[in-house]
């Protein structure tokens, strides 16, 4: 039997069981997953995907939130009889 170390970490009680239930639907437990992503790091040289935070300006973030909620039936979309109306709705 190989030999193992002990890593012993503290995470919220919510996010360890939304990471336990979806790597038992992957049918792995959150050692294994854990272990995955440790050898994939060491693969990488890193960690492996990048870690950054996007920045939009706020009439981006606020289209995505529009969009987001329309895709989510909170906000209904807007429907044109043609590009001529869709085009002539953007200049009001």
């Amino acid at each position: 039997m190989a030999k193992t170390a002990t890593i012993n970490m503290r995470v919220s009680p919510e996010i360890k069981s939304s990471a336990e239930s979806i790597f038992a639907s992957l049918g792995m437990t959150l050692t294994e997953a854990i272990n995955v992503f440790l050898h994939k790091s060491v693969m990488e040289g890193g960690l492996p995907f990048d870690v950054r935070q996007l920045r939009y300006n706020a009439e981006t973030e606020a289209a995505m939130r529009e969009a987001r909620d329309i895709m989510s039936g909170k906000t209904e979309a807007d429907t044109f009889d043609s590009a001529a109306a869709m085009f002539a709705a953007f200049d009001e």
